[in-house]
């Protein structure tokens, strides 16, 4: 009785760590993006609830929304299910959801006297890893929403983000160099882009 009683409580035991204990993500496991029947991609309305990567004050690669005032602030988020994966492999899965949440920033306000803090929402830009669905863009849609949150066409291939984040991005079309959290990541795994490399 106590050798089945022992292989019961071994049993349950593993079966709980198993259930307990967290898998890499694989691609199948990433939520795809939900496009509407004209194609267009629907607005991911609960990005704030996923993994922030990071957040840019005044960069400058792309064109200054309002040149004349304060730099505004970049916000980037990808999905849980794909950052996992990344954590694992150095690499995104298909489906692979990022988020450019771009706010406007503001340097005094209730009790702020110095430094800025981010305000209003300028625009939200999208970028899926879709290989099937985007092969005349290398495998990566642009989407932009601006300020609306009605569904997006795909940039076409001839804007200018494709090439600058061919030709720039440290892992196949991200900026992984200014996300601190997962550089070492790329690194460790190799998969990173020397000549992205700070």
């Amino acid at each position: 009785m106590r050798t089945v009683s022992a292989l019961a409580l071994s049993s349950a035991f593993l079966l709980a760590l198993a259930v307990l204990s967290p898998l890499p993500a694989k691609s199948q496991d990433v939520p795809g993006a939900r496009y509407n029947a004209a194609q267009r991609l629907e607005f991911p309305a609960n990005y704030r609830e996923w993994i922030f990567l990071s957040a840019g004050r005044g960069m400058t690669y792309g064109p200054a929304a309002d040149p004349n005032g304060p730099p505004q602030f970049d916000n980037v988020f990808v999905h849980p299910a794909a950052y996992r994966h990344f954590t694992k492999t150095g690499r995104w899965p298909e489906q692979s959801i990022f988020i450019l949440e771009i706010r406007k920033a503001q340097s005094e306000g209730s009790i702020n006297k110095g430094g800025q803090f981010q305000t209003d929402v300028t625009a939200v830009e999208v970028l899926v890893k879709d290989s099937k669905r985007f092969a005349d863009t290398k495998g990566w849609g642009f989407f932009e929403f601006g300020t609306n949150r009605q569904p997006a066409a795909k940039l076409p291939p001839t804007a200018s983000c494709y090439d600058c984040h061919a030709k720039n991005a440290a892992v196949e079309h991200t900026f992984v160099q200014f996300y601190p959290t997962l550089l070492p990541v790329a690194t460790a795994h190799k998969t990173m882009k020397a000549s992205a490399a700070h």
